[in-house]
């Protein structure tokens, strides 16, 4: 009769340096047993979804939590152990994991498109957590308010993205839209792709905002294009352009506040 294997705990497994499908188990007399496979192995109160479900979220690591989304692993490597590599490559922060594109995520070995698309969506929720706040929407007085509301919304971004924030006439914002996202010009950005939603969406006034990823935040010649073009269009709907403001990461261009409104 063969006696019962014993069971590696997470602990001992992390402590030496291994887990998942790697930990040995060791039978009676001293011989190795196949290895337990992935998460699935181990002990139902050291899994991560499980403890998620007994004791809350609070109590489980950033790798833990990923691993939840990752759901498996990979050959030799578990979910957590998969997760804590893809930490490890960010230097341990999540705002750095958050910046990667999808594509980047799916490129890791044992990721693939369907977890880099849960891990992205999961961090885009915590982003409109941070960003969305219940109460009422935010009135545009200046350059400033829109700057500071559209900052944590770029932050991270790699690439240009136009939008254009719908306002009420006390200029309290009713919605934000996404116009393009690329290098800006005057062939992508079209009047009639700016002010449909803010004739849809009943608007008295518009405000234009795009970031640089550069860190500059300086109008290019092209900017100074699109936005005579885009005051003139708004003129001629009745729907006036009260800015456009440029984000940077922490900095920002109002052409508003630089008397740049020129039509």
């Amino acid at each position: 009769m063969t006696a019962p294997r014993s069971r590696t705990t997470a602990s001992a497994r992390e402590t030496a340096g291994v887990t998942g499908a790697d930990a040995p188990v060791r039978e009676a007399g001293g011989r190795s047993a196949p290895a337990l496979r992935g998460i699935r192995g181990w002990p139902a109160s050291e899994r991560p979804r499980e403890r998620l479900l007994a004791q809350g979220p609070g109590h489980l690591s950033d790798a833990e939590l990923i691993a939840v989304l990752l759901r498996t692993g990979t050959k030799g490597r578990d979910a957590v152990a998969l997760a804590r590599e893809m930490l490890a490559a960010c230097n341990g922060s999540l705002p750095a994991l958050s910046r990667l594109l999808p594509a980047e995520l799916a490129r890791r070995k044992g990721v693939g498109p369907a977890k880099a698309a849960a891990i992205v969506a999961a961090l885009e929720l915590a982003r409109r957590m941070v960003v969305e706040p219940e109460g009422t929407k935010p009135r545009f007085r200046s350059s400033a308010d829109a700057a500071r509301h559209f900052m944590v919304r770029y932050r991270g971004l790699k690439r240009e993205s136009f939008r254009v924030a719908l306002l009420d006439s006390g200029h309290r914002l009713i919605a934000e839209k996404t116009v393009t996202v690329g290098t800006l010009n005057l062939a992508l950005v079209h009047p009639r792709d700016v002010f449909r939603h803010a004739v849809a969406e009943s608007a008295a006034a518009v405000v234009l905002v795009h970031n640089h990823p550069s860190g500059d935040p300086a109008p290019s010649e092209e900017d100074l294009r699109l936005t005579r073009q885009l005051l003139k269009a708004g003129d001629d709907l009745g729907i006036p352009v009260v800015d456009h403001v440029i984000v940077a990461g922490s900095r920002w261009y109002s052409f508003a506040d630089s008397r740049r409104m020129e039509r």
